[in-house]
């Protein structure tokens, strides 16, 4: 069975960085997409950022710039380097991976909604 562990977050003050890891067991970088959601204080799952199995990377509108995602596929994980934190970045952090998860959208940050989830690392951006 397909395990997805997160980890890397932590506390900082605003304009500082974090490196969360995403690391999937059984990992195919060419079958799988790989999808990072936050879900921040009284707000839904909210798409970070996506993976395709194909290579192509997107970012919400709200973290492009900031945010970078890489990959190691001899390691099976996925990092997301997150420079120039905002307060509003405050938010459990998870990571996802499921064949075409770039196309589907996530409601409760769990696999309820679709594929392998980790349980999530909190990021907690302080002013």
């Amino acid at each position: 069975d397909v395990q997805v562990v997160e980890s890397g977050g932590g506390s900082v003050q605003a304009g500082g960085s974090l490196r969360l890891s995403c690391t999937i067991s059984d990992f195919k970088y060419y079958e799988f997409d790989v999808v990072w959601y936050r879900r921040t204080p009284g707000s839904e799952c909210e798409l970070v950022s996506s993976l395709t199995a194909n290579g192509r990377i997107n970012y919400a509108d709200s973290v492009k710039g900031r945010f970078a995602v890489s990959i190691d596929n001899a390691k099976g994980t996925v990092y997301l380097q997150m420079n120039s934190l905002k307060p509003d970045d405050t938010g459990v952090y998870y990571c996802a991976a499921e064949t075409r998860a770039a196309l589907m959208v996530a409601r409760t940050c769990s696999s309820d909604d679709f594929g392998y989830w980790g349980q999530g690392t909190q990021v907690t951006v302080s002013s």
